[in-house]
């Protein structure tokens, strides 16, 4: 089977990664990839946005499967426009379905309709900003005030005071803040509670539980700092049981596909659930209309299971007979960046020592090749993944791995899973 993946991060370093492995793998190429990923396949400078072209590289050179890495194609209708050219399959959610991602707003009336646990919330707009104004002071802080729209993981605010709130809402909505991103925004209530992340994968009828992961977004030791894509994750959560586990399938997960089902919304691919655990039980924070980075990085590794495979079956609609096998040892994964992210980071800088790395997998992010010597060419630069069978032993191999690779401008935050430990 010929594959073309759509992408250039560690989440499609990782995917690039696990399908190489399988036997069903023909050619396969990456759109555009990065610095890593020609070690599993051939980079193509495609934009994953211009369907056209993908389409006509496609036929080109006989592609059966489109896998599509990160939101924005599956958001702009890439599993719609291949449905004309039905020799091609996509892993991706239709374009109704993305908007579960596409738009905050969306998914809370997608969760309120199907009684799925989230935070209460309104919408307010340029036009009703006063209502906003309104429910800061009926409420007490902090507050939740997130753009509508996609903003790279970036646009959402917890305001611990009313002015500041008030004056965030203001930057999204007056100043456009994120652009047409921010021109609706949802307020929510906070919710107390521990985070965690539930993955399926799902042909909007059937749906096989892939590994559980936690991710630590904040830039610095502690969970200060700035939200950035994510600075490591671990999987499996230690707090997350069995028991959890039937609630958040009977609670979430079902309704989740039952709604897709009931409001005629195709699903093929991988959904995301960003949960919390609260007193009350676990709730949505978010939907995502695809594996998540850096999580794919610790729950891939996990899956023994042939991946193409696991798309076959959704296309054959026999996922309810497979059993995917995953290990129960630990993955952790670390993130290596450029100084200054997520604000202001300086590429360009030669990459050395990876070849010294023999306890961990490197996948690669921000990176580029020229002249067989990789630079970094991102903030987020590489995910540093290892497996052990104790949480702390898989923590020691990343952070031995990362004490070998050295670039200028080389940061990491030293406690990924460590209030686990």
């Amino acid at each position: 089977m010929n594959i073309l993946l759509l992408g250039s991060g560690g989440r499609e370093s990782a995917l690039a990664w696990k399908m190489k492995q399988s036997k069903k793998c023909g050619a396969l190429f990456i759109a555009p990839g990065n610095g890593g990923t020609p070690q599993f396949g051939e980079n193509i400078n495609l934009n994953p946005l211009d369907f056209e072209k993908i389409k006509d590289f496609s036929e080109n050179n006989q592609i059966d499967l489109i896998v599509c890495g990160p939101e924005l194609p599956a958001v702009n209708g890439i599993w719609d426009y291949f449905q004309s050219h039905p020799t091609i399959k996509v892993v991706a959610p239709s374009k109704i379905a993305a908007n579960l991602e596409g738009s905050k707003f969306f998914a809370k009336q997608f969760m309120e309709k199907h009684q799925i646990p989230t935070a209460s919330y309104i919408q307010v707009d340029a036009h009703n900003i006063e209502i906003g104004f309104e429910w800061f002071e009926k409420n007490q802080p902090p507050f939740v005030i997130k753009a509508d729209g996609l903003a790279e993981g970036k646009g959402v605010v917890i305001s611990d005071s009313k002015e500041d709130a008030k004056a965030t809402l203001e930057s999204f909505i007056l100043n456009q803040k994120f652009g047409a991103s921010s021109q609706n925004v949802v307020l929510e209530e906070f919710l107390e509670g521990i985070e965690f992340s539930i993955f399926v994968y799902t042909n909007g009828n059937e749906y096989v539980m892939l590994p559980n992961a936690k991710d630590y977004k904040r830039r610095f030791e502690g969970n200060i700092g700035l939200n950035t894509g994510g600075m490591g994750c671990i999987s499996p959560v230690p707090f997350v049981d069995k028991a959890l586990l039937e609630k958040v399938k009977n609670q979430i997960i079902e309704p989740t596909i039952k709604g897709l089902q009931k409001d005629k919304m195709p699903y093929f691919g991988f959904i995301y659930f960003g949960l919390i655990l609260t007193k009350e039980g676990p709730k949505v924070i978010e939907y995502n209309c695809r594996l998540g980075d850096p999580e794919t990085q610790v729950i891939l590794p996990r899956i023994h299971s042939d991946i193409i495979e696991l798309f076959e079956r959704g296309f054959e609609n026999t996922l309810s007979q497979y059993q995917v096998e995953i290990s129960e040892d630990f993955a952790t994964t670390v993130i290596l960046a450029s100084d200054g992210y997520p604000e202001n980071y300086v590429k360009g800088f030669e990459i050395k020592g990876m070849e010294n790395v023999n306890e961990s997998i490197v996948f690669h992010a921000g990176t580029k090749l020229e002249n067989n010597l990789v630079f970094t060419n991102g903030g987020r630069v590489m995910a540093i993944t290892s497996m052990a069978n104790s949480l702390n032993e898989a923590l020691e191999k990343s952070y031995q791995s990362i004490n070998q690779i050295h670039y200028k401008g080389k940061v990491f935050r030293n406690d990924i899973g460590f209030e686990f430990l």
